[in-house]
This record gives C-alpha cells, structure tokens and sequence, in this order.
C-alpha cells in the first residue's frame, strides 16, 4: 500500500486559509529539505473544492473545477501518488485561475508533498516551480486595506523565494542540461517578479554557463517550441 504523505481530512467550509508559511526539515531518504505550508492556527484547513464550485455562477472556471473535483474523487479511492498528484495540482490550478491564491497554494502544497513518493525529480520540480509562480501572484494581489496585508504578502514572497532555490537546487540532479536551463530561467522569473534582481542574476548565469557547455541545448530552445517542463521523460 502506497505511503500516503498527507493527512487528507475533508476540509472546513468556508474556512479562509492564510499565506502564512515555514519551513520545515524532514529527514527522508535523499536528506533533501522538504518545504512544507504550515497554517498559523493549528493543523492546515483546506477549503472545499466541491462546495465552492456548487457556489460560482456558471462558467468554464466552475465547469474546470467541478471536474477537478471528481478527478480527486476518483484519486483518493485508490491513494496512487501520481495520481492523487496530478489531481491536487488541477484543483490548484483552477483556485489560481479564480484568483482565489490561498487556496491554490494550499493544494499545490498537497501535490508537492505527494510528488516525493513518487521517486523523481521532474513532477517536484514543476510543482516547486509553479508554487513559487502562484506565491508571486498572491503577494502582488493582496489588497493594501486586507487585514494584515502586509504580513501576508511578506509570507508570500518568502515562500516562492524559497521555492524558486529549491527549485534550482533539485534542478541539479538532471541529466538532462536543457530541462535544467529551463527550470534556472522559470525559477530566475519568479526572483526578477519578487525584486530579487540579484539572485535571478545569478540562476540566469547559471543557465548561460550550461548553454556554453552545451551549444546543441542553446540551439534547439532556440528553434523549439516552449513546452512544459513536466514534458521531459528522466
């Protein structure tokens, strides 16, 4: 049976979650450090995707996550983690695409904690990465007059910073230096967004370097087509 990475409870109702985040050190078999979302009050709540679909006017963003929500239905029968990876991530995804970015980064929390039962680098990385995006788009959207605003956007920019390192760091251990370029520029993006112009510097001459070592990488993103990271077979 499958190790199951997160105490999956169905979430409070309505229960508004905040950016607040640490992070923690857990020992696992690689000693990586694993970066996890801790709520300020207590265990983590997370909001229910079923009852906030049920509550949106109709439209492809409700369509979107109402089959995101079967998807984690059908997931969580089985407890596969690629599955129940690929499920909270897609809840993620249509939370960020209703601007709701706590909810949003507290799934892709969840998908990122299962991604380590799944062995490689690649799901992990994508995840990293697009956290660190949606952390980004949450501080740049918190409301001067919200209720410790401030706090909030600071938690959130120290989050997508610490998930843009990570990002880069566990980049490294790819075999494959054009997936690793394009994870050093994604993660350099997200450091340029947070004003970290020195860091994202320092990832962009990191790629640069790679590129150098290996002009047939620098040609063919040259010629190709962008894709998604989560596109490379290890």
């Amino acid at each position: 049976m499958p190790h199951d990475p997160v105490n999956r409870a169905r979430p409070v109702v309505g229960q508004r979650p905040s950016i607040a985040c640490i992070a923690a050190r857990r020992a696992g078999p690689s000693g990586e450090s694993h970066l996890i979302a801790m709520h300020e009050e207590g265990a983590p709540a997370q909001p229910d995707p079923q009852g906030t679909a049920s509550g949106l006017p109709y439209r492809p963003e409700r369509a979107a996550l109402e089959l995101a929500v079967r998807r984690l239905d059908e997931a969580e029968r089985e407890r596969q983690p690629a599955a129940m990876c690929d499920a909270l991530a897609g809840i993620a995804r249509c939370y960020s695409s209703l601007s709701a970015y706590p909810h949003a980064m507290d799934f892709m929390h969840q998908a990122l904690r299962w991604s380590h039962a799944l062995g490689g680098v690649d799901q992990r990385v994508e995840l990293l990465c697009e956290l660190a995006e949606l952390s980004c788009a949450a501080a740049e959207h918190v409301e001067d007059d919200e209720e410790d605003g401030e706090r909030q956007a600071r938690n959130a920019r120290d989050l997508a910073r610490d998930m843009a390192f990570e990002a880069a760091k566990v980049a490294t251990h790819s075999a494959d230096p054009h997936w690793e370029i394009k994870v050093l520029l994604r993660a350099s993006d997200a450091l340029d967004r947070l004003g970290d112009h020195d860091d994202a510097a320092t990832l962009q001459t990191r790629a640069m370097s790679l590129m150098m070592r290996h002009p047939e990488v620098s040609d063919a993103m040259i010629d190709a087509e962008p894709r998604s990271l989560d596109g490379r077979a290890m």
